[in-house]
């Protein structure tokens, strides 16, 4: 009998074990509530994160870099949807982080915006964008942690 099992979401396939789904499964019975829009162009980390992020119990999409995430919130599927929480990477090919932000600000200005970067910099190119911003890596339980306070009780950005 096999210890792990084959999940696969979206384009992505990856191995969980037996009991890590059942914690998936457990975690799951949260509220239902807004969305999670998650924005990276590695597929390895976008899969991670989805995973981890889907313990809350809520839907997460996911756009492969900044154009597309501007083109999934303003899609007719996403129509009557809540987005309650933006997920981005810094570094991405065509729009940065820091572009997409400001786009993103230009449309939905009080969305609610984590950006994760591996350069403590990065931080700078969002002065005055009102995101939250963390270094990965992030430990799995405060990434959950950090996501449900800025989804359910709004909290003081720090850039």
């Amino acid at each position: 009998m096999s210890k792990t099992v084959l999940v696969r979401n979206g384009g992505f396939a990856f191995r969980l074990s037996r009991q890590a789904t059942f914690l998936l499964q457990k975690e799951s019975t949260l509220a239902m509530g807004a969305d999670i829009l998650l924005v990276d162009d590695n597929g390895i980390q976008a899969a991670t994160r989805k995973a981890i992020l889907s313990r809350l119990g809520r839907t997460i999409v996911v756009a492969g870099n900044g154009s597309e995430a501007l083109r999934v919130l303003e899609s007719p599927s996403m129509a009557g949807r809540a987005v309650g929480l933006v997920i981005t990477d810094h570094l991405m090919p065509g729009m940065n982080g820091p572009e997409f932000v400001a786009k993103l600000r230009n449309r939905f200005p009080q969305l609610p915006v984590l950006v994760l970067s591996g350069l403590a910099e990065a931080e700078d190119d969002y002065v005055d964008l009102d995101v939250t911003f963390r270094m990965k890596p992030m430990p799995p339980e405060d990434l959950l942690r950090l996501v449900r306070l800025l989804i359910e009780q709004p909290i003081a950005r720090t850039a």
